[in-house]
């Protein structure tokens, strides 16, 4: 099962790819490798490798039905992009808009796109590539993105960008989507619909952002990357090679898994691969996961 009903909001799981992505040791440089001992048990096969010291992640857009709106939350890395900073994303050929079709929804169904944060795998299939030029992949939707990292990973005024991860980015899945005037910036917080609201959530990039819902009895947190792995419920003071502000997201994800173990939310990131979605509760001075959503693993 691929699918949640959270009060009015159907979500469904669309899968661009899954699998390992970094060994522990850098892609979280100060996690005690301790650590990943401690609770080797826990995080195998799904989360960290059997037979090596891989982080395993998922590459995935939540797809949202609410008040009428076919609504995507995140879009992968997207085909056909060049991106020199992750040679394993470059010319990517996945089924994404397969999946997508599978669950019923067409480009021109969507009618909003959110971006939690402009990183290059949030970002990709805003975009495909029709007779050479780069148009956006959803005609009809509203793009919302944070204002502050729509400044900030513009490589005009962040030189930078060249040579990192989001190297090309801007020109490939930004920049199209705004010139065909379908961006909504947003700063602070924005309103979606009666269920749905965006927060910012500052840190892992500066315009970083994350989704929450509350419907009926239902709370749950579309959380985009203040988590890439479940260590960091417990060890939530740790963060990933990947983020610009550690100290900045370290206090955002404090507040956010305080948030949802307050309110029996269930936690929706980006990138966890298994059953990808998680309830948490306060343990001490951290967290603990309390259990996972009834959703099919990967």
């Amino acid at each position: 099962m691929n699918e949640l009903t959270l009060g009015d909001v159907t979500v469904t799981r669309i899968e661009e790819m899954h699998g390992p992505i970094m060994p522990a040791d850098q892609f979280f440089p100060d996690l005690p490798e301790q650590a990943w001992k401690e609770h080797r048990q826990a995080l195998v096969p799904d989360h960290l490798g059997a037979d090596d010291a891989m982080v395993h992640t998922a590459f995935q857009t939540w797809l949202l039905r609410s008040e009428g709106r076919t609504i995507l939350i995140d879009t992968g890395v997207g085909n056909g992009k060049s991106r020199p900073g992750v040679p394993s994303w470059t010319g990517l050929e996945s089924g994404y808009l397969a999946n997508l079709a599978r669950a019923g929804v067409r480009p021109e169904d969507v009618d909003v796109v959110v971006n939690t944060h402009l990183h290059a795998d949030h970002i990709g299939w805003n975009t495909r590539l029709v007779d050479g030029a780069w148009v956006p992949t959803f005609p009809n939707a509203v793009y919302l993105m944070p204002r502050a990292d729509f400044e900030f990973w513009n490589p005009a005024g962040n030189p930078d960008v060249a040579g990192g991860v989001n190297e090309n980015a801007y020109e490939d899945s930004i920049a199209p989507v705004h010139a065909a005037g379908q961006v909504r910036l947003w700063e602070d917080s924005h309103t979606i619909d009666g269920n749905l609201r965006l927060e910012a959530a500052p840190g892992h990039t500066p315009g970083s952002s994350v989704v929450t819902l509350a419907s009926g009895a239902d709370r749950a947190l579309f959380a985009g990357d203040i988590l890439h792995t479940p260590l960091q419920v417990v060890h939530p003071d740790h963060s990933s090679c990947f983020c610009q502000d550690p100290a900045a997201a370290r206090t955002t994800r404090r507040r956010l898994l305080g948030w949802a173990a307050d309110t029996h939310a269930l936690v929706l990131p980006a990138h966890f691969s298994g059953h990808s979605a998680l309830e948490v509760e306060h343990s001490g001075d951290a967290f603990a996961v309390k259990g996972w959503a009834p959703l099919a693993r990967y």
